[in-house]
């Protein structure tokens, strides 16, 4: 059983519509899957103001580095991908933002999807193990999975 402010925009549409088609309150709770009185307090708040959305929204701390933020630090990045998070972190805080520590600048990069890797080193393919390569695959190009 959900509570009302854990209840999405959907399932709130769906008990102020049942309840304005004539459901009861239980058959309305049994059919959305939460419990009577969240029925109850959505119902109340469709009927007077229309507005059913949750306030949860804005729940924890706000973010230091807001949307313009994040767009600055995407194109400090995309400037140089070799740089460390210590040297964004400088630069990021050398312009006209709030200053930020380290660890905010790699949470943000994370969020965004910028994680750093390092190259992989393999040997490349040599002449003759494109050779042998193709060799086997002509051999064996006729197998099945019985083989």
């Amino acid at each position: 059983m959900g509570k009302a402010a854990d209840l999405s925009e959907f399932d709130r549409w769906q008990i102020v519509m049942a309840r304005r088609l004539g459901t009861s309150i239980t058959e309305t709770a049994r059919l959305v899957g939460c419990s009577r009185s969240a029925v109850v307090s959505i119902h109340a708040k469709g009927i007077n103001d229309s507005d059913t959305s949750s306030r949860r929204q804005g729940v924890g701390r706000p973010r230091v580095i807001k949307e313009k933020g994040r767009r600055r630090l995407s194109r400090l990045v995309m400037q140089n991908r070799r740089q460390t998070v210590a040297q964004l972190t400088a630069q990021y805080n050398a312009g006209p933002s709030a200053s930020v520590s380290e660890h905010t600048v790699q949470r943000t990069m994370l969020d965004m999807g910028l994680c750093s890797r390092r190259p992989t080193r393999v040997p490349l393919l040599t002449k003759c193990h494109r050779q042998q390569l193709l060799q086997w695959a002509r051999e064996h190009r006729d197998w099945t999975m019985d083989e």
